[in-house]
Parts: structure tokens; sequence; C-alpha cells
């Protein structure tokens, strides 16, 4: 919900009225937009308008009590406030029944507007709240619930999320194959005021250089051999949205020209076209590489880095977040579970041990593929459970404290941090419990 300042949106057709009404709200500060039509009205509002709207009731064309079903069909909490002549009481008692916030008997003062005028908006001001509130606890769930993990870096990453959804501006998403780049993408976009628009996720590798300008920018029936029909391209359906570009680095050179031009004016021109097409969509990249480094290295257009790199979320790989592997696992197991029909499987310590010591190459969609394996009953020679070997550089000390956090965080999380229950589910007395939270400085895990 982008937030601007609450007006008056002021419906005269006598200009004389109109004129004198403005400059009442201007004498009391008070933002007035004003046209001479219910028509040109509509037009203007929308639901969650950052205004009130005060109408006569009798205007040309479409009049004030039509005027009022239709504003209450796009929002029903957006008040109205009609003006009446003398002879309009009834109507006006009947436009309070349909549900007008209030209305005024011409002939009326200044005083009288203003005074109206501020108890609707002040109402107003308290519905758009709520829901900008209740917005944001329901973008807050979503955020929690889609990005797993409890570690320092994934709080980061969430932190971030919550952070950037509501700006438009571009991001730029670095991390490993598998470590969901596209969920975080997703995630943006849900959280943000775009959601109602297209999600359209490009993979920039995926795409023959060839078909790369058509499936991007569209095209003009006639552009080339074959183009028989007008086709939209990507970034005109992600318009009011988001475009994902995933393994941006591939992106051919001439075509980052373009995409740069894109970002820029924000209009483009399909193939075979020379008129521009205004596009207003974020941009959020993904890239398994150091792109900063590619740029300095002539691989990558240095204008297009920065013009992706307004924002950045560096998502950690999971060799590095291995107390979050038991958190994970748990999710994709019952995932799973409910996509195949078939009960999740108990998974013991020794098997979680080798979970936590495995390397993780492809990351979280590895440990995914893991868990519907075990879920499938097919997971026996598959690693980690078919590789007993330890990560490289990963000590046996370190894989003891890394397996004490993840099974102490795991207990506690289940008992909502209640010392005492989580103790006794990991059959350890109570105080060796604490001095081991206190080792690896879990205690904002202890409700």
């Amino acid at each position: 919900m982008i937030e601007q300042k609450l007006h008056a949106l002021l419906i005269e057709d006598d200009p004389n009225v109109l004129y004198g009404c403005e400059q009442a709200f201007y004498i009391d500060e008070i933002a007035t937009v004003g046209v001479d039509s219910a028509e040109k009205a509509l037009r203007l509002v929308h639901p969650d308008y950052p205004g009130v709207i005060i109408s006569d009731i009798r205007l040309p064309g479409m009049d004030g009590m039509a005027l009022l079903r239709e504003v209450h069909a796009l929002d029903a909490d957006l008040p109205v406030i009609l003006i009446t002549g003398h002879g309009d009481v009834a109507l006006a008692v009947q436009a309070m029944k349909d549900g007008a916030h209030d209305f005024i008997e011409k002939p009326f003062t200044p005083e009288v507007l203003v005074d109206v005028t501020r108890r609707a908006l002040e109402k107003r001001a308290l519905v758009l709240e709520v829901r900008r509130l209740r917005q944001q606890l329901q973008d807050r769930d979503y955020i929690e619930h889609r990005i797993v993990g409890g570690t320092p870096g994934m709080e980061r990453v969430r932190r971030l999320v919550r952070e950037l959804a509501p700006i438009h501006a571009s991001v730029l998403i670095e991390g490993e194959t598998g470590t969901g780049k596209e969920l975080i993408a997703r995630a943006l976009h849900e959280a943000s005021d775009r959601r109602g628009g297209n999600f359209v996720a490009i993979n920039c590798g995926g795409l023959p250089e060839n078909l790369f300008e058509s499936e991007m920018f569209g095209h003009e029936s006639g552009a080339f051999t074959g183009a028989s029909k007008r086709r939209i391209g990507k970034i005109e359906h992600a318009n009011g949205g988001t475009l994902f570009l995933d393994e941006i680095e591939s992106m051919p050179m001439v075509l980052q020209i373009k995409l740069l031009r894109v970002l820029q004016e924000k209009t483009l021109e399909r193939l075979g076209s020379n008129t521009t097409v205004p596009v207003d969509c974020r941009v959020v990249a993904a890239t398994k590489h150091d792109l900063r480094k590619l740029a300095e290295e002539g691989r990558f257009r240095t204008d297009l880095y920065y013009r992706l790199n307004v924002a950045r979320i560096a998502l950690p790989p999971l060799r590095e977040r291995r107390e979050d592997i038991p958190l994970l696992f748990e999710h994709f197991l019952l995932q799973a579970s409910a996509s195949y029909g078939r009960p999740a499987p108990q998974i013991t310590p020794a098997r979680m041990r080798q979970l936590m010591s495995h390397n993780w190459p492809g990351n979280v969609r590895e440990l995914r593929n893991v868990a519907e394996l075990c879920v499938l009953g097919i997971e026996a020679d598959a690693p980690p459970f078919g590789d007993s070997r330890n990560p490289d550089g990963f000590s046996l000390p370190e894989t003891i404290d890394v397996f004490e956090r993840a099974l102490i965080r795991e207990a506690l999380r289940k008992h909502d941090g209640n010392l005492v229950l989580a103790a006794q589910a990991l059959q350890i007395p109570k105080t060796t419990l604490r001095d081991k939270i206190r080792k690896l400085e879990l205690g904002g895990e202890v409700r």
C-alpha cells in the first residue's frame, strides 16, 4: 500500500461553488482535488484511496447517488459526503441509509464543510492504518512461513525481505545454485503492493540467444519469419508486477544494453514496431557469480550492474547454516508426505548426524530431494546416507558443536523455549542444558 497524503476529492459542476470550497480547504490546510463530474472522479478512485469524497447530489451525467453506489462497490469504507439542495433532504436521508458518511445542506458555511470533512478524513486515516498494519502482519507471516531457518544469516535475509518488499527498487540476489533465490524473489513480490500483478520468472541461461529478444520484448505480426501474430514479451507481461531474471550473468551483452534502456526509460519497443509501450515492473535479478567482478572484467555491463544492484540480498549456502538442517528437513518431509500421500518417516539421531555432516553441494534443493526420497523409502544409496565422507575442513569439534546446537535449538523450538521440557526431551539435566545453551550462545531461544 503506497502512502499518499490524505485529501478531499471535491465534485461540483458549478465553478464558483467549487472554487469557494477549494479556498475553504486551502485556508484550513486540507489538500484538495477538484473535478466537475462524477465520471472524472471515478477515474481517480480505487480501493485504499487516500482521501474522502465530497459530491453534489445534482450533477450532469451520473448523479451523487449513483456515484455513492459505484464508490462503495470499490471500497465500502471510503467516506462519501453529499451536498444537497433544500429540496433534496429526503434524498440525503436515503443516501445515509445507503452508507453515505454525512450530508451538508446548501447553503453552508466554510466552517461546517471543513468540520465534516475533517471528521471524515480522521475516519479514513484510521481505516487505512488498520489495513496497513493488517497487511504488515500478513506479509510477516508469509515471510516467516516461506523463508525457513533460525540462524543469524537467515534472520538477516528475512529482515531484508521485510524491509525491501514495500520499496520498488531493483534487488540483486546472490547465492549458489539451490540456495532459494527464486523463493526470495517470490517473497519480495508477495509481500509487496505489486502482489496483484504477475510474477514473471525468466532463466536467462535457458533461452536460445536467437529467441531471447522476442521472448523478452515481444514482437509484432510479420516482424520476422514465423511471426504470424503479435506476441507480448515477458517484460510487458510483468507490467504492474515483478520481473525475475535468474542467471542474469548469462544475458547476452547486446540485450543487456536494451534491458538497461527499458529500466531507465520505463518503455520498450516490440520487435517490428516503432511504437513505445510504457512498462512499470519491479526487477529482481539473481546470480550465482560475483557480478561486480564480472563487470570489472568487462564480462557484464557495469552500468546495468549498478542499475540492478540498488539493494542486495546474499543467501548463505546450506553448509554455512547447518543448524537449520533439522528444521528444513522436517519442513520438506511434511511437504513430501502431503504431496505423495505417504507418512513422514522418523529420522534417527544417527541419520540426522549424516545430514548435518554432509557438505550439500546442491544446497537446499538437494536437501529437499533427499527428504522426498526418504518419504518414498528409496534414499539408502543416495548422499548423504550413501556417503560417509566428512566435508573438507569440517573438524570433529565443529561437527559436535553444530550437531549439539541444532538438537538443542530444535528441542527448545518444539517446547516453546521451555528449559525443563527441553532438558527432559534431550534426556540431560537442566543444569547441563543451561551450561550448553550458555556455551553455544542460544540464550535467545529460551522463553
